[in-house]
């Protein structure tokens, strides 16, 4: 009865701010809409990231916030402390480009060049970062207006290099991570979001536990003795034994993985091995990435390819090699279920309980879920697509011609914004 009261007694406390935060999401959206078009105009690749984080530091400090910068190379991290004690939240966002041209015909559209890896290439915003930073830059300027009504501290998280550091370079959630960002202070939760270019503008993608998958890249060497292409009998031949290896990687997802509890990827995508078609080689290597949505699941295939690999590379007399992994792996990005469902109310009051959806897990990964390892979080998606566009239509990700309308932001700034606030308020009295 006591939890009841107390649930009723902030009923029109949430109200009250949920009318304030429509109201100011309102005003600011226009100036949500230009910081997006100026972004997305001018991208930045990984590590990169110079002028965009000079743009989000300067805007900080314009709402007088305590802003650190050059966190993990290019990050931004700022802290609004409202002076009362509560919990400390974590908002964040990612702030790279990619080097993918951009073929859309926008009076904002991207026509810069980057270097990546030692080549020269265009730069584009083709996975909707740019309204990452604005969205977070919108629940800045609201939560700043709002700051005598919040409870703790909110330290806002622009990182750098989701999309992956250059080569040779460490960067992104696990570098800040590694640097300290969830302390000092302490983060005791952390918000992400993702625009979606499949899903209708207006709506919220969730998921409990595992909505994005781990990531883990492999490299096999198999190791045989070359030979005439005439004469096989006298190599030990790594193109047969490999091609073994590659159809016995999948019999670990069709006959070991639970795939009725979690979906579970093994996907080859590199072989290099021999020059001439009439000569066995004495190596080839395979490089290829794992994608698991379950730790079980993940610790099954480890075992699994460690003991499927050797056993045929014995069985063909070659010898392996098995990196794993091999040079990077995220974790799963993993929305602790008891959040979730505590902040499940905050979206539906936000964008309507019809324009919220329980989403499918997706194979993709994001380096957010390095931070949820760390303290509970949760990831969502926000639609991001025009109405009178099929899903089926919709340009992808990561491709020169993906889009997703300005309309878009004002939810997510509404939904980072609402998260905090309800947070704070259920968790004050920390």
């Amino acid at each position: 009865m006591k939890k009841s009261l107390i649930s009723l007694c902030l009923i029109p406390l949430f109200s009250q701010a949920a009318n304030q935060v429509d109201s100011l999401a309102d005003k600011i959206e226009p100036q949500v809409i230009e910081w997006r078009h100026h972004f997305h105009q001018y991208p930045e690749l990984s590590n990169r990231e110079f002028k965009t984080a000079a743009y989000i530091a300067d805007y900080l400090k314009s709402l007088g916030l305590e802003v650190q910068t050059g966190v993990a190379k290019t990050g931004v991290v700022a802290i609004l402390d409202s002076g009362k004690p509560g919990p400390v939240v974590g908002l964040r966002a990612d702030i790279d480009g990619l080097p993918v041209p951009e073929r859309n015909d926008l009076p904002f559209k991207s026509t810069q060049i980057g270097e990546y890896n030692g080549k020269e290439v265009p730069v584009m915003h083709a996975c909707g970062h740019d309204t990452h930073i604005s969205m977070l830059m919108g629940a800045a300027k609201i939560l700043t207006e709002m700051k005598d009504q919040l409870h703790g501290k909110v330290k806002f998280i622009f990182q750098p290099a989701e999309e992956g550091a250059p080569t040779g370079e460490e960067g992104g959630a696990e570098l800040m991570v590694k640097e300290n960002v969830l302390k000092n202070p302490d983060v005791d939760t952390i918000f992400g979001l993702h625009i979606s270019a499949g899903a209708d503008t207006g709506t919220i993608g969730y998921r409990a536990g595992g909505i994005m998958a781990a990531v883990d890249p492999f490299k096999i060497v198999v190791k045989g003795k070359q030979a005439h292409g005439a004469y096989p009998w006298m190599s030990v031949d790594p193109i047969v034994t490999s091609a073994q290896i590659v159809m016995a990687l999948q019999t670990i997802i069709s006959r070991e993985v639970t795939l009725i509890d979690d979906g579970a990827v093994i996907s080859v995508g590199s072989i290099h091995g021999g020059n001439r078609s009439n000569i066995i080689p004495e190596e080839v290597e395979l490089v290829g990435t794992i994608r698991t949505l379950n730790p079980k699941a993940r610790d099954l295939i480890y075992e699994a390819m460690q003991r499927k690999v050797k056993a045929i590379g014995d069985s063909m007399r070659a010898t392996t090699e098995l990196t794993l992994p091999l040079d990077y792996n995220y974790p799963i990005t993993y929305n602790e279920p008891s959040l979730m469902a505590e902040m499940l109310p905050t979206l539906q009051r936000t964008a309507g309980s019809d324009h919220v959806h329980e989403v499918k897990a997706v194979t993709g990964a994001e380096d957010f879920s390095f931070f949820q390892d760390q303290v509970p979080g949760l990831y969502l998606f926000i639609g991001g697509k025009p109405l009178d566009v099929p899903a089926d239509k919709a340009p992808a990700h990561h491709t020169p011609d993906f889009f997703v309308e300005d309309a878009s932001m004002k939810l997510g700034v509404k939904t980072l914004t609402n998260l905090t606030i309800d947070y704070m308020k259920a968790h004050a009295s920390k």
